[in-house]
């Protein structure tokens, strides 16, 4: 299927992450390696993975490697696109929606990233491969799921 990457999204990614790709964390990637995951690392030093999800459908997930700080909580993201609005502000029903899948989501909540719903599953730092494949996993599914919903189509 044809993948392309959200220039919003992109913005957002270098706003906020690593320098470069020689940036990237390289204990994600020996996590990766070791789950077996295919990725490439972006030019922020993030990974980017693609996964096959029902339906012939497919799902984008990025892996942070910029971890960032709360208390003596060290966190990473993993965020996965949902929704991609014509317009700066979400529509009414949208923003609800999102809201309402938060509150049910078990891992992580919906965020606004410019035009981009991501849903975003924040984990320890320093969590196991296996505790790394569960995010990756909500986030993937969450994400996916909710973009058939309003989209009936598979665009991120």
């Amino acid at each position: 299927m044809k993948r392309t990457l959200l220039p919003a999204l992109l913005i957002a990614l270098a706003c906020a992450g690593p320098a470069s790709a020689a940036d990237a964390d390289a204990a994600v990637g020996r996590q990766l390696d070791k789950l077996g995951y295919n990725y490439e690392v972006d030019e922020d030093g993030d990974y980017r993975l693609v996964f096959d999800v029902e339906g012939d459908r497919t799902q984008m997930v990025y892996v942070r490697s910029a971890v960032e700080d709360f208390g003596s909580h060290n966190i990473r993201e993993i965020w996965s696109p949902g929704y991609t609005s014509k317009t700066k502000q979400f529509p009414v029903a949208v923003a609800n929606r999102l809201l309402e899948d938060s509150q049910d989501a078990k891992m992580g909540g919906w965020v606004k990233q410019e035009v981009t719903a991501m849903f975003v599953v924040k984990i320890d730092a320093d969590a196991t491969a296996d505790q790394l494949s569960d995010a990756i996993d909500a986030a993937i599914r969450t994400a996916d799921a909710m973009e058939l919903e309003l989209t009936k189509k598979d665009d991120l």
